[in-house]
């Protein structure tokens, strides 16, 4: 075989092998990478994104993209499509219109507990010190939609005590309520206790005895359309084990 000959046989068999490397590896050079996408209530945020990176940690090319929302609007996403592994709600009433819906692999499991305080802007500039003094004529509070859990609450609250807010503003996650308050838009918000807990020195908490009437639980569940049961199972394993519920006590969450 001439030299030339022989060079261009060897650029041949190179040229093969690329080729049947390429057929062989994912498309888009994904390797072993596998994404795990878990939609969760908005007030979640600070443990889950904890116990994201843990499980990515023990887990080597897999993935986890959070999509944090309040939990009505989550349970709308999936019913109206939108692709995802695992659901985590702050209440019971939003998984269950997920698992009315068809949409729930298995039985959820309750894994945390939260409830209601007072967010105030670290001054306190209305004096608001007990629940009733939402009320009061002039104080500009901010709660949550009705559709929401911490709306939910808010409404059970009232209507055990009988006080009767008026807000100037109903937003569509407990993140939006806080962030009307630390921005001084208003003089208080109802919002859960881990919030309160995560915003650090930027707002005042008052916690209200009444608030131990409206508790809620959070259930989590993998879904029918998840790509990889086994992950979305691994992953709840974590959230409801003694690791999980260690990150979420630390954040504020009461027991299930």
């Amino acid at each position: 075989m001439s030299r030339l000959r022989k060079a261009a046989a060897l650029l041949l068999a190179g040229a093969l092998a690329a080729g049947t490397a390429a057929c062989a590896a994912p498309a888009g050079g994904g390797g072993t990478d596998k994404n795990l996408t878990v939609f969760a209530a908005a007030s979640l945020k600070a443990p889950f994104t904890a116990l994201a990176g843990e499980f990515e940690a023990s887990h080597p090319g897999t993935r986890v993209v959070l999509s944090f929302a309040g939990s009505a609007d989550l349970a709308t996403q999936l019913s109206q499509g939108a692709p995802a592994d695992v659901f985590a709600s702050a209440d019971l009433k939003n998984m269950a219109k997920v698992a009315d819906a068809g949409l729930v692999s298995g039985t959820p499991r309750d894994f945390a507990s939260n409830v209601l305080a007072i967010a105030v802007p670290p001054a306190n500039p209305a004096g608001i010190e007990s629940f009733a003094d939402l009320a009061k004529p002039g104080v500009k509070v901010v709660v949550c939609a009705a559709q929401v859990p911490c709306g939910a609450a808010a409404k059970s609250v009232q209507g055990k005590t009988g006080v009767a807010l008026k807000p100037v503003s109903e937003e569509s996650s407990v993140t939006d309520v806080l962030g009307k308050v630390t921005s001084g838009e208003a003089d208080a918000g109802l919002v859960y206790v881990t919030d309160v807990r995560a915003a650090g020195s930027k707002v005042r908490g008052i916690p209200f005895p009444e608030a131990a009437a409206a508790v809620n639980h959070y259930p989590i569940a993998a879904l029918k359309t998840s790509r990889n049961q086994e992950l979305s199972d691994a992953f709840i394993s974590l959230v409801t084990g003694a690791g999980g519920r260690k990150v979420l006590a630390d954040a504020g969450f009461g027991s299930p």
